[in-house]
């Protein structure tokens, strides 16, 4: 560090700093951006003492105005309730079906069933509804219990196969490995795929129709297409739960898959439920 000393060209004396030559000026700052400056020190004071500000143990200063965010977002949450109880309590009283033929309700009803699908349900049918292996997608047209806004307002209130629920909605397949031998598993699993696609194998799909209709017709109906009573799927639409193809529909007719889904009418409520049934109807694929 050198000594101060006074710039040739400026007629301004140096700081004593200097760095490969070059000496810094010791130009002070402008008066009004030094009062700028002390002026938002003053207004950082003032409002940490108007406004809640300094920590404590427990809490923080209140501030002389006695303003709280949090009792302003609470004010806004009841006045936002009080605006959509009328929605609310129309929703509670009315069936799916009457609520979808309000207008004003079936909008309020889709808005507040999305929100509650984002919360409740993507995790198994996915943010777009579309499902996955093993969970169906929402938004076709095909339903193993039905698409009506009645029959979605069951499935949702009291699930699938939830043993908590008495009213919960139950079927399950046999497992063919233990009745068929494995030649007949072929045999009906080519017939099967047959249905909804070119079969592989015309001798061995012919086979299998006979197996089908002595064993699988019962549930599934002679044409395939399936009963809503008992939950027994479409065979003939090539829409598949656990998989396409003839080695998946073997192993589900070896050993089939049961999904289990809650039932979330004691969870989330009557309103809630019906709100979710609208907004699933609404996907697309409701009948």
């Amino acid at each position: 560090m050198s000594d101060k000393q006074i710039d040739e060209l400026s007629g301004v004396s140096t700081t004593g700093h200097e760095w490969d030559g070059i000496k810094e000026l010791n130009n002070p700052l402008p008066r009004w951006w030094v009062w700028t400056f002390y002026g938002t020190i003053v207004w950082a004071l003032a409002y940490t003492i108007a406004y809640p500000a300094w920590p404590l143990l427990r809490s923080a200063t209140p501030g002389l105005l006695g303003y709280s965010s949090r009792a302003e977002i609470k004010g806004e949450l009841a006045a936002a309730s009080a605006a959509q109880a009328v929605y609310v309590e129309a929703i509670r009283a009315k069936t799916v079906d009457e609520i979808a033929a309000d207008d004003q309700l079936r909008e309020f009803a889709t808005a507040a069933g999305a929100a509650a699908f984002k919360v409740n349900c993507i995790p198994c049918h996915g943010s777009g509804a579309a499902g996955g292996s093993g969970y169906p997608n929402l938004n076709d047209d095909d339903w193993l219990w039905g698409g009506s806004l009645d029959a979605i307002y069951l499935t949702i209130a009291h699930g699938i196969r939830f043993a908590a629920d008495d009213e919960t909605r139950v079927s399950e397949m046999p497992a063919f490995g233990d009745i068929l031998d494995a030649d007949q598993i072929a045999q009906v699993s080519a017939f099967v795929a047959s249905l909804s696609g070119p079969a592989n194998d015309k001798g061995l799909a012919a086979a299998g129709a006979t197996v089908f209709a002595e064993n699988c017709a019962s549930c599934h109906g002679n044409d395939a297409k399936g009963n809503r009573e008992l939950g027994a799927p479409n065979l003939t639409d090539a829409i598949w739960l656990y998989g396409k193809g003839e080695a998946a529909i073997a192993a589900q007719v070896r050993a089939p898959k049961h999904g289990i889904m809650p039932a979330w009418g004691a969870r989330l409520g009557d309103t809630t439920v019906k709100e979710l049934a609208v907004f699933v109807h609404s996907l697309g694929g409701g009948e």
